[in-house]
């Protein structure tokens, strides 16, 4: 079992910046895929980028360029640094950890955190 914590969130002007963090509970951190999902006010809930126990990173298409992902197996957490944010970054963002098992993925998420981006 997986506790996820995130922290960071706030109101933010267009073009700001903002890191929220996500720490996890437990043991063997390192083999936990981790993600980070927003989900923006009257919409699904969308990946915004992931991060594999390794470190390789993939992004949706929009915030290519502007958000970092990152982890720390050290400390057993995993950032989103977000630069030049826009008013549509404006979401619940969710922190997402995944575990393979024999059975099948299996999903543990935190409670999320709201990030608005609004002069």
């Amino acid at each position: 079992q997986v506790q996820l914590v995130e922290s960071g969130g706030g109101l933010v002007q267009p073009g700001g910046s903002l890191r929220v963090s996500c720490a996890a509970s437990g043991s063997d951190f390192n083999r936990y895929f981790m993600a980070w999902y927003r989900q923006p006010p009257g919409k699904q809930r969308e990946m915004v980028a992931t991060i594999s126990g390794s470190g390789t990173t993939n992004y949706r298409q929009s915030v290519k360029g502007r958000f970092t992902i990152s982890r720390d197996n050290a400390k057993n957490i995993v950032y989103l640094q977000m630069n030049s944010l826009k008013p549509e970054d404006t979401a619940i963002y969710y922190c997402n950890a995944r575990f393979s098992t024999t059975s099948g993925p299996v999903d543990f998420w935190g409670q999320g955190t709201q990030v608005t981006v609004s002069s």
